[in-house]
């Protein structure tokens, strides 16, 4: 039995593992200018990283990139990723901007896809370019990049799950991201690059508009039917501030009060 008396034991090693912390990286976020891509450039940059982005909208990036310089440091560019140059013109402005490479790579930018039937020709293709194609190409010019140490993240869905036809494209292209990022995690893990697949749930972003307006996103935001970006900028956190050694394979968040539905 412990005597009262006696001094506390302050030997916390086995308390809590190894947290690596996240000051002093780079890391290239791709759709970084809106949603879940901001909060996650806004996160990181606020621990010290040094972030670049990109995005689409000129207005979008200029305000994104305001409030990742109020908490750190950070640059971005204008592009479609949906280009057949997209990713690798935004990976070498990225690699101008921080003066050689970088070791994380978040790839975010997603458009939103319906099913197959109700979606032009040229509406599928430019879906499946930026949500699955600029994903693997996006990855392949990052292993370039990190060679043998790094983290990739993926911001899937888990419609790749629910694959509900009103949906069908988009929970195809997300159900390919999941698959994806499971076997190029066991190519890339024995090469010192850790990969994860993110998959949240119904998430508050403006790419929704005007279909779920800002208002009808708070009311859910409120009755905690929704998440908030912020909750997946936490979840990708979480990820990088693991030990070497591990790797977290795959997240899924959702609403408390909703579940993945």
């Amino acid at each position: 039995m412990t005597n009262p008396a006696e001094p506390r034991v302050t030997d916390l090693s086995d308390a809590h593992t190894d947290m690596p912390g996240l000051d002093g990286r780079k890391a290239i976020i791709t759709g970084g200018t809106t949603g879940i891509g901001r909060a996650i450039a806004v996160l990181l940059a606020s621990e010290g990283v040094d972030v670049f982005v990109c995005g689409r909208d000129p207005q979008h990036l200029e305000d994104g990139l305001q409030r990742i310089r109020e908490v750190g440091k950070g640059d971005g560019i204008n592009i479609d990723l949906a280009e057949i140059d997209g990713v690798e013109r935004f990976v070498a402005a990225a690699r101008d901007y921080f003066g050689g490479g970088f070791d994380i790579a978040i790839v975010n930018a997603a458009i939103p896809a319906k099913g197959l039937t109700t979606m032009s020709a040229d509406e599928l293709r430019y879906a499946i370019a930026v949500d699955f194609t600029a994903y693997l190409t996006t990855a392949y010019a990052a292993v370039e990049v990190m060679q043998d140490h790094g983290d990739i993240v993926f911001i899937g869905s888990v419609s790749a799950h629910l694959l509900g036809a009103e949906g069908s494209v988009y929970a195809g292209m997300k159900a390919g991201i999941a698959g994806f990022a499971e076997a190029v995690r066991k190519e890339l893990g024995p090469k010192g690059i850790k990969v994860c697949n993110i998959e949240p749930a119904k998430t508050g972003a403006d790419f929704q508009y005007p279909s779920f307006t800002a208002e009808e996103q708070a009311e859910e935001n409120r009755k905690e039917t929704m998440l908030r970006a912020e909750d997946i900028a936490v979840g990708v956190h979480y990820v990088l501030t693991q030990p070497r050694r591990s790797v977290v394979q795959q997240i899924s968040i959702a609403p408390r009060a909703r579940g993945a539905e």
